[in-house]
């Protein structure tokens, strides 16, 4: 029997195609969100060890794990034309399994939500309906170059970032930790960018208006530069006005060291987007916690 009956075949998907499905590599972004969140929020995590492990173990496994298997299930037809090795477009995971996966891990999401008192569940009533906002019919936010990386940024660093630090102080957090996860949200819109690279073809066919495909690589890119590092100033300048010049020159030296990757990056954007994404991005998220230990003391 060759390889291509067998998949056609294939009853139950294979456990190492529902590790694919879910994308660990993904989880990083929301979890160090509301890590910076909890440090941001003046309190020890380790005062609050339980609330720490459980709001990582929901924003990176659970709800992030989720909404990357409901855009597969979603996309799993332009999947086709871009990454046919995918686990659902490959039949590794058949039928309606991605369907059912996305389903039963948004029904846990709010199970485990609920034991973070009301801070932490009404986030993730919001995280759940975003996820499916962003690729499911009839809204499918991804179908927007504007829309979608904004939806993506909010939910990956503003909504896990305020929710960490409400789930420590157990209520609102400071208006100065809003401000910050706000920019650091907005700037993500930028990054989420850089990867809509990947799929430029696929995006293309299916007539996905991601702003790789609207405005072209060239311009795409210059744009997603320039939104991932205005929040950046704008923080950086925030935190010098609250007397945190140390952090402030931090900050600043990060963004220096992504306007050299960036420079690289946009002598050939399609080609590069993805060494920048391993390269400029990280230098970004270390802003995010150098910024979250600035606001722990104010």
């Amino acid at each position: 029997m060759s390889v291509t009956t067998t998949l056609q075949a294939r009853t139950y998907p294979e456990p190492s195609a529902l590790l694919r499905l879910i994308k660990p590599i993904t989880w990083f972004p929301p979890m160090w969100a509301y890590l910076c969140g909890a440090v941001s929020s003046g309190i020890s995590p380790l005062s609050a060890p339980w609330l720490l492990f459980l709001g990582l173990v929901l924003a990176g496994p659970v709800v992030c794990g989720m909404s990357q298997a409901a855009n597969d299930w979603c996309d799993r037809h332009v999947d086709a034309i871009n990454e046919p090795d995918r686990p659902i477009p490959s039949g590794r995971v058949p039928g309606r399994w991605g369907l059912w996966v996305a389903l039963a891990m948004s029904a846990l999401s709010l199970v485990l939500g609920s034991f973070l008192g009301p801070w932490g569940f009404g986030a993730t009533v919001l995280a759940v309906a975003a996820a499916w906002a962003y690729s499911a019919e009839p809204i499918r936010a991804k179908r927007s170059g504007w829309w979608g990386p904004g939806l993506v940024g909010l939910s990956y660093e503003t909504l896990p970032w305020i929710t960490g630090a409400a789930v420590l102080a157990a209520g609102a957090p400071d208006w100065r930790i809003i401000v910050v996860a706000l920019a650091y949200g907005i700037g993500a819109h930028g990054i989420m960018t850089f990867n809509d690279f990947k799929a430029l073809e696929g995006d293309r066919q299916f007539g996905l208006a991601s702003l790789p495909v609207t405005l072209g690589p060239e311009r795409a890119a210059r744009l997603a530069c320039a939104v991932m590092l205005l929040p950046q100033v704008a923080v950086l300048a925030l935190l010098w006005v609250w007397d945190r010049p140390v952090h402030a020159l931090v900050i600043g030296a990060l963004v220096a060291l992504q306007l050299l990757a960036m420079r690289r990056m946009l002598r050939d954007p399609e080609g590069l987007a993805p060494w920048f994404n391993g390269t400029g991005v990280l230098l970004s998220v270390a802003g995010m916690m150098v910024t979250a230990f600035a606001l722990r003391g104010l």
